[in-house]
């Protein structure tokens, strides 16, 4: 089922919900609509809820928005729908907003799992940039919206960000993901700038105030976001789990979210 959320700022949020089993928000990466991707749907027992980010598919911009501006949203839809306590899956960008969700909705999230999540920017004990293949558009980022609207403009997403498992990934199993990012950039990139912005400034809470427990994936040969962000995350999440996979890049990665239905069962 997909619906539209009108909210009380005057904004809309385009909503996702399979209907039954244990409450599950998903969240997706950059850039991406909400639609959860096909292997997702077919693990047992879960309810799968959704978005579009603002700015993203059906769900209206919110230039400056904040990673951690993703828990308001969350707890309006679940609110909505009459949802009290749920778990949080996030992969890449969206691995970062369902920790927001667990930091600022302490007494609603059960779970949460991350795959390919990237640690805040710049922080003490970790190189942020070292590692990326293609860092470009986050170097545009720091420079501001323009900058970065300029970049996103001319420069083609780099191939050689993706190895040869993300490849066959996205080819294969995580095909929705191509489809997904196609539908997030039909009607501009509004989503992606403000995605992009949101990782290179202050979160709006600490990694540290997570306090459920965290299953943090990460491929090993993860070229978009090193796995020395999920090292460092591992190392100030309370309650963290990292669980890495030595032939994964970034979206292979997503293959071992497969495994992990009983965790989200709680």
């Amino acid at each position: 089922m997909e619906t539209d959320l009108a909210l009380a700022d005057g904004r809309t949020l385009h909503v996702y919900d399979t209907g039954s089993g244990v409450p599950v928000f998903w969240h997706h990466g950059t850039p991406q609509v909400g639609a959860v991707p096909a292997p997702l749907l077919a693990l047992p027992g879960i309810r799968w809820l959704s978005y579009d980010r603002p700015g993203y598919g059906g769900s209206t911009a919110s230039p400056g928005r904040t990673i951690g501006s993703a828990a308001s949203d969350v707890a309006a839809i679940a609110d909505s729908l009459g949802i009290s306590r749920f778990s949080v899956l996030g992969h890449s960008g969206g691995g970062n907003h369902a920790f927001a969700c667990a930091a600022l909705l302490p007494d609603r999230v059960v779970r949460c799992v991350t795959a390919g999540a990237i640690a805040p920017f710049e922080p003490a004990g970790l190189d942020w940039w070292a590692g990326m293949v293609a860092p470009d558009e986050l170097h545009a980022s720091v420079a501001g919206r323009d900058a970065l609207a300029a970049q996103l403009a001319s420069a083609p997403f780099d191939e050689n960000s993706f190895t040869p498992a993300d490849h066959a990934a996205v080819s294969g199993a995580w095909a929705d993901l191509g489809r997904n990012s196609a539908l997030a950039t039909a009607n501009g990139l509004d989503g992606l700038i403000d995605d992009d912005l949101a990782y290179v400034s202050p979160w709006g809470f600490d990694p540290g105030e997570i306090r459920c427990p965290a299953l943090l994936l990460h491929g090993v040969e993860d070229r978009v976001i090193p796995f020395s962000h999920a090292e460092w995350l591992a190392r100030h999440l309370p309650d963290a789990t990292l669980r890495p996979s030595s032939s994964d890049g970034h979206i292979s990665a997503l293959d071992r979210v497969l495994d992990v239905v009983e965790f989200l069962h709680g």
